[in-house]
Protein backbone atom coordinates (compact mmCIF):
# COMPACT_ATOMS: atom_id res chain seq x y z
CA UNK A 1 0.00 0.00 0.00
CA UNK A 2 1.19 3.75 -0.65
CA UNK A 3 -0.14 7.09 0.77
CA UNK A 4 0.63 10.13 -0.55
CA UNK A 5 -0.07 13.87 -0.43
CA UNK A 6 -0.27 16.89 -3.19
CA UNK A 7 -0.30 19.25 0.10
CA UNK A 8 3.45 18.79 1.07
CA UNK A 9 5.99 16.15 0.91
CA UNK A 10 5.97 13.30 3.04
CA UNK A 11 7.71 14.24 7.04
CA UNK A 12 7.94 18.19 5.59
CA UNK A 13 5.99 20.93 7.64
CA UNK A 14 2.30 21.46 7.00
CA UNK A 15 1.29 24.79 5.13
CA UNK A 16 -0.90 26.54 6.85
CA UNK A 17 -4.15 26.69 5.06
CA UNK A 18 -4.27 23.08 6.34
CA UNK A 19 -4.09 23.71 9.95
CA UNK A 20 -6.63 24.93 12.40
CA UNK A 21 -4.25 27.92 13.79
CA UNK A 22 -2.22 30.05 12.49
CA UNK A 23 0.33 32.76 13.84
CA UNK A 24 -1.13 36.60 13.39
CA UNK A 25 0.15 39.92 14.10
CA UNK A 26 -0.70 39.52 17.81
CA UNK A 27 -0.63 36.28 18.41
CA UNK A 28 -2.43 33.01 17.04
CA UNK A 29 -6.16 32.94 15.79
CA UNK A 30 -7.61 30.30 13.17
CA UNK A 31 -6.79 28.98 9.53
CA UNK A 32 -8.37 28.28 6.62
CA UNK A 33 -8.40 24.82 8.14
CA UNK A 34 -8.61 22.94 4.50
CA UNK A 35 -8.72 19.20 4.70
CA UNK A 36 -5.41 17.89 2.27
CA UNK A 37 -5.04 15.90 -0.80
CA UNK A 38 -4.73 12.48 -0.55
CA UNK A 39 -4.49 9.49 -3.00
CA UNK A 40 -3.53 5.89 -2.51
CA UNK A 41 -2.68 2.37 -4.06
CA UNK A 42 -1.77 -0.80 -3.91
CA UNK A 43 -4.88 -2.23 -1.79
CA UNK A 44 -4.51 -5.48 -0.27
CA UNK A 45 -6.22 -8.34 -2.22
CA UNK A 46 -9.73 -8.64 -0.32
CA UNK A 47 -9.97 -4.66 0.78
CA UNK A 48 -13.67 -4.43 1.48
CA UNK A 49 -13.52 -0.96 3.05
CA UNK A 50 -10.62 1.72 4.37
CA UNK A 51 -9.88 3.41 8.05
CA UNK A 52 -8.16 6.69 7.74
CA UNK A 53 -7.11 7.88 10.91
CA UNK A 54 -5.06 11.85 11.52
CA UNK A 55 -3.70 11.68 14.68
CA UNK A 56 -0.86 14.05 17.23
CA UNK A 57 1.26 12.18 19.03
CA UNK A 58 3.35 15.30 20.36
CA UNK A 59 0.26 16.69 22.71
CA UNK A 60 1.26 17.75 26.13
CA UNK A 61 -0.47 15.30 28.93
CA UNK A 62 -0.71 18.61 31.46
CA UNK A 63 -2.64 21.62 30.02
CA UNK A 64 -0.81 23.73 33.45
CA UNK A 65 1.59 25.47 30.41
CA UNK A 66 -0.21 25.25 27.51
CA UNK A 67 -0.04 28.61 25.95
CA UNK A 68 1.28 30.91 28.26
CA UNK A 69 3.24 33.51 27.11
CA UNK A 70 5.71 33.59 29.74
CA UNK A 71 7.08 30.12 29.69
CA UNK A 72 7.40 27.31 27.29
CA UNK A 73 5.67 23.92 27.56
CA UNK A 74 8.87 21.80 28.54
CA UNK A 75 10.16 18.87 26.02
CA UNK A 76 10.31 16.39 28.66
CA UNK A 77 6.81 16.81 29.37
CA UNK A 78 4.66 12.82 28.79
CA UNK A 79 2.84 13.78 25.48
CA UNK A 80 -0.12 11.74 24.49
CA UNK A 81 -2.61 11.27 20.85
CA UNK A 82 -4.85 13.89 19.91
CA UNK A 83 -7.32 12.51 17.04
CA UNK A 84 -7.41 15.15 14.18
CA UNK A 85 -9.36 13.11 11.48
CA UNK A 86 -11.58 9.54 12.07
CA UNK A 87 -13.11 8.30 8.58
CA UNK A 88 -14.13 4.59 8.41
CA UNK A 89 -16.35 3.09 5.74
CA UNK A 90 -14.83 4.91 2.99
CA UNK A 91 -15.05 2.36 -0.36
CA UNK A 92 -12.03 0.67 -1.54
CA UNK A 93 -13.07 2.22 -5.14
CA UNK A 94 -12.57 5.75 -3.76
CA UNK A 95 -8.94 6.30 -4.87
CA UNK A 96 -8.08 9.82 -3.13
CA UNK A 97 -9.82 12.62 -1.24
CA UNK A 98 -9.49 16.23 -3.30
CA UNK A 99 -7.65 19.49 -1.44
CA UNK A 100 -10.52 20.55 1.13
CA UNK A 101 -13.00 17.85 -0.10
CA UNK A 102 -13.98 17.47 3.52
CA UNK A 103 -13.33 20.57 5.26
CA UNK A 104 -13.26 24.22 4.10
CA UNK A 105 -12.60 26.67 7.45
CA UNK A 106 -13.28 26.02 11.27
CA UNK A 107 -16.80 25.56 12.24
CA UNK A 108 -17.35 26.78 15.99
CA UNK A 109 -19.19 24.07 17.62
CA UNK A 110 -18.42 21.56 15.21
CA UNK A 111 -19.03 20.27 11.51
CA UNK A 112 -22.00 17.69 11.49
CA UNK A 113 -21.96 13.84 11.66
CA UNK A 114 -21.39 10.98 11.33
CA UNK A 115 -22.63 10.57 7.88
CA UNK A 116 -19.60 12.06 5.11
CA UNK A 117 -19.63 12.01 1.50
CA UNK A 118 -18.76 8.61 -0.25
CA UNK A 119 -21.04 6.59 2.31
CA UNK A 120 -18.62 7.17 5.08
CA UNK A 121 -18.49 8.23 8.22
CA UNK A 122 -16.73 10.48 10.28
CA UNK A 123 -16.17 10.33 14.10
CA UNK A 124 -15.36 13.03 17.06
CA UNK A 125 -11.94 14.48 16.70
CA UNK A 126 -10.36 15.63 20.03
CA UNK A 127 -11.39 19.11 19.53
CA UNK A 128 -14.51 18.06 21.05
CA UNK A 129 -12.57 17.70 24.66
CA UNK A 130 -10.75 20.64 23.59
CA UNK A 131 -13.30 23.04 23.71
CA UNK A 132 -15.84 21.19 26.38
CA UNK A 133 -15.23 24.08 28.93
CA UNK A 134 -15.99 27.05 26.52
CA UNK A 135 -19.58 28.22 26.16
CA UNK A 136 -18.91 29.75 22.83
CA UNK A 137 -16.96 26.87 21.22
CA UNK A 138 -18.52 23.35 22.94
CA UNK A 139 -19.84 20.85 20.68
CA UNK A 140 -19.00 17.86 18.54
CA UNK A 141 -16.31 18.08 16.68
CA UNK A 142 -16.81 15.62 14.00
CA UNK A 143 -14.44 14.90 11.12
CA UNK A 144 -11.31 17.22 9.97
CA UNK A 145 -9.47 20.29 11.94
CA UNK A 146 -6.52 20.19 11.65
CA UNK A 147 -3.30 21.34 13.67
CA UNK A 148 -3.70 24.12 16.16
CA UNK A 149 -0.67 22.84 18.69
CA UNK A 150 0.03 25.83 21.57
CA UNK A 151 2.08 28.76 20.78
CA UNK A 152 4.59 28.20 23.59
CA UNK A 153 5.43 24.86 22.91
CA UNK A 154 9.02 23.60 22.70
CA UNK A 155 7.94 20.87 20.64
CA UNK A 156 7.27 20.64 16.96
CA UNK A 157 4.25 18.30 16.64
CA UNK A 158 4.13 15.56 14.29
CA UNK A 159 0.97 14.30 12.26
CA UNK A 160 0.66 11.15 10.99
CA UNK A 161 -2.25 10.08 8.40
CA UNK A 162 -2.45 6.45 8.45
CA UNK A 163 -4.92 4.70 5.88
CA UNK A 164 -6.12 0.88 6.79
CA UNK A 165 -7.13 -1.48 4.63
CA UNK A 166 -9.83 -4.24 6.38
CA UNK A 167 -11.59 -7.23 5.46
CA UNK A 168 -14.83 -5.79 6.62
CA UNK A 169 -17.07 -3.79 4.49
CA UNK A 170 -18.44 -1.45 7.88
CA UNK A 171 -16.42 -0.91 10.74
CA UNK A 172 -18.31 -2.63 13.59
CA UNK A 173 -18.76 1.23 15.61
CA UNK A 174 -22.02 2.89 16.32
CA UNK A 175 -23.66 6.13 16.70
CA UNK A 176 -21.19 8.71 17.73
CA UNK A 177 -17.40 7.22 17.81
CA UNK A 178 -14.06 8.30 18.90
CA UNK A 179 -10.44 7.90 17.70
CA UNK A 180 -9.99 5.55 20.44
CA UNK A 181 -12.86 3.39 19.69
CA UNK A 182 -12.14 2.82 16.09
CA UNK A 183 -8.60 1.60 16.53
CA UNK A 184 -10.13 -0.65 19.44
CA UNK A 185 -12.51 -2.17 16.48
CA UNK A 186 -9.54 -2.42 13.84
CA UNK A 187 -8.31 -5.53 15.90
CA UNK A 188 -7.64 -8.50 13.36
CA UNK A 189 -9.68 -6.65 10.41
CA UNK A 190 -6.48 -4.98 8.96
CA UNK A 191 -4.97 -6.14 5.39
CA UNK A 192 -2.86 -3.27 5.30
CA UNK A 193 -1.84 0.15 6.12
CA UNK A 194 0.19 3.26 4.84
CA UNK A 195 1.32 6.44 6.27
CA UNK A 196 1.87 9.96 5.71
CA UNK A 197 2.78 12.60 7.49
CA UNK A 198 4.15 16.34 8.50
CA UNK A 199 4.71 18.80 10.65
CA UNK A 200 3.64 22.18 12.39
CA UNK A 201 4.31 24.36 14.91
CA UNK A 202 3.25 27.80 16.11
CA UNK A 203 6.44 28.87 18.43
CA UNK A 204 7.87 31.66 16.66
CA UNK A 205 11.35 30.55 18.23
CA UNK A 206 11.34 27.46 16.57
CA UNK A 207 10.39 28.91 13.01
CA UNK A 208 13.16 31.10 13.05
Amino acid sequence: MKLWSDSWPNGEPIPERFAAGKLTADGVGFSDNLSPHLAWSGLPAGTQSLVLICHDFDVPSRGDDVNQPDREVPADLPRVDFFHWVLVDLPPQVSGLAEGEFSRGFTARGKPGPAALHGARQGLNDYTGWFAGNAEMAGQYFGYDGPFPPFNDSLVHHYVFTLYALSVPRLPVEGVFTGADVRQALAERVLGTATHSGTYTLNRRLRG
